[in-house]
């Protein structure tokens, strides 16, 4: 797919996605998730050419422009969404798929306190369809399985299969039924009623 349309497709991911968005010129001027990404996948092919620093200040740039931290060597697929996307982070080896929206203060982050070898897988993999609510923490190389959910300030640092709801702090399953859903992407996890012990998806590694 060619640059341009690439970037028609993210202006109609947006429009679906933002019943604030209006027009398309709206859009492509006014809205900073869809400018971090675009600056992201300009250092993104840097980054693969071997141009490291250059990509590193891009990427730095484009930060103080968005509010929005995507280092290039992050892997992101086709129709990523941030909304309103201030405070978001995505670490050097978080990997996105394809159709996932973040919402403003997600970080897909490490969680050691020491160094790791160059090349080591320590972010988070979030598969097709994810959606992440405003303020949650994903941590470590977890495995988000595909269109599940992580509800508003969550902290996640377990694994998740397909179709998983997480709330809470430390983040648990929790039945999904639509209404729930679509709570958890607006809501923070104290409104949710209390998760079943036996699926908490953190603790000891």
């Amino acid at each position: 797919m060619g640059v341009f349309s690439r970037i028609r497709e993210d202006m109609t991911t947006a429009r679906a996605h933002d019943p604030a968005a209006r027009s398309r010129p709206e859009v492509f001027f006014a809205y900073s998730g869809l400018h971090a990404v675009w600056g992201y996948r300009v250092a993104h092919r840097l980054w693969l050419a071997g141009f490291r620093l250059p990509a590193r200040l891009l990427s730095q740039f484009v930060r103080f422009l968005t509010g929005i931290e995507i280092h290039p060597g992050a892997r992101i697929g086709r129709r990523l969404f941030i909304d309103h996307g201030m405070g978001v982070v995505i670490g050097e080896t978080a990997e996105i798929g394809d159709d996932v929206m973040l919402y403003h203060g997600v970080t897909l982050g490490g969680k050691s306190r020491h160094g790791h070898a160059r090349g080591t897988k320590r972010h988070p993999t979030l598969a097709d369809g994810v959606t992440v609510g405003a303020g949650a923490k994903i941590l470590g190389p977890v495995v988000i399985g595909a269109w599940s959910t992580v509800g508003a300030n969550a902290v996640v640092t377990r694994d998740a299969p397909p179709n998983s709801l997480l709330l809470g702090v430390p983040a648990r399953r929790s039945p999904a039924t639509a209404e729930s859903v679509d709570a958890a992407r607006g809501l923070e996890h104290p409104e949710h009623p209390e998760p079943p012990a036996d699926s908490d998806l953190s603790g000891p590694e």
